[in-house]
């Protein structure tokens, strides 16, 4: 599944993705409090990398944060700027981001992650070290699963994910863990959150890919 087919599927259902999810309210109150806790004692600027409608840009533009949203989709960018016209949103991917080395304080990435290919989130998370500078923070929101396995997405296809193979793509990108939180909602896929701190050098020859599990991957 390719950028820009991700693109594509959420650009056609933008308007219903964001009525049905695009509000504060339609999220669990344990994401509230988990999101909170963390940009709290952050200083300096935030991304909330794939901002969709940017409900969570503005939860934490809400609770002082300096932060900006980023997502490739405009219908998205131009929905959430009418909507929170005192947030900034850019546009851009998490593939290439457009700002400096060591510019961001934290990300983050709140289920943006799910569509990438299991191949590529290791770029994915280098590019997150490349913009966090060390000692920054970012947060991950993703599907909890037992392997690296693809599934059909209300939008486009997505992954799930094992806690310790991110565990591991995170370390390999120069993150050093600091929580994790799993938990089943009734009706929902498992989720997962993981927040970690950005180191000063990577760890070689740790990775996540397809390459983990490649009778399990699409």
């Amino acid at each position: 599944m390719s950028i820009d087919e991700v693109g594509r599927a959420y650009r056609l259902r933008s308007a219903e993705y964001t009525a049905a999810l695009g509000s504060i309210s339609d999220t669990a109150q344990q994401d509230q409090d988990l999101i909170s806790a963390w940009s709290r004692g952050i200083e300096g600027k935030v991304v909330d990398a794939g901002c969709g409608p940017g409900h969570w840009t503005n939860f934490l533009f809400g609770h002082g944060v300096t932060v900006e949203g980023l997502d490739m989709v405009d219908e998205f960018l131009d929905a959430a700027s009418a909507r929170y016209p005192d947030v900034p949103f850019r546009g851009g991917t998490l593939e290439a981001m457009p700002y400096d080395d060591g510019s961001l304080s934290g990300i983050l990435s709140w289920y943006s992650i799910i569509h990438t290919h299991p191949g590529e989130l290791n770029a994915v998370l280098g590019e997150f070290a490349r913009c966090v500078h060390p000692g920054g923070s970012i947060l991950l929101g993703f599907f909890e699963g037992r392997h690296i396995e693809p599934f059909e997405h209300a939008v486009v296809r997505a992954y799930t994910w094992p806690v310790p193979a991110i565990r591991d793509a995170l370390a390999a990108a120069g993150f050093e863990m600091v929580e994790t939180h799993s938990r089943t909602d009734q009706g929902h896929r498992p989720h997962a959150a993981m927040i970690a701190r950005r180191g000063t050098q990577p760890q070689p020859g740790r990775c996540a890919s397809a390459q983990s599990d490649p009778s399990r991957v699409a």
